[in-house]
């Protein structure tokens, strides 16, 4: 995937979500978390979701949480 520069509407409206309803930590938690159960209902059933590409999906919601509340970062 490219990286793309978002409107500023988008970049409004992300602003006022991660501002104002729900808290970058929590929303990353969550994130890391349904991450964590698709993965092990993946393993369990691998014809679970189909054909989608779960690598890149699995991938990206971790890339999201550690913009959200960085785990990963070295110190």
């Amino acid at each position: 995937m490219s990286a793309n520069n978002l409107s500023k509407e988008v970049e409004n409206r992300l602003n006022h979500f991660l501002a104002d309803v729900v808290d970058p930590k929590d929303m990353a938690k969550a994130l890391r978390q349904a991450n964590y159960l698709l993965t092990l209902s993946v393993i369990r059933e691998r014809d679970t979701l189909g054909k989608i590409n779960l690598e890149n999906f699995f991938y990206w919601i971790n890339e999201m949480a550690e913009v959200l509340d960085p785990y990963f970062e070295a110190e």
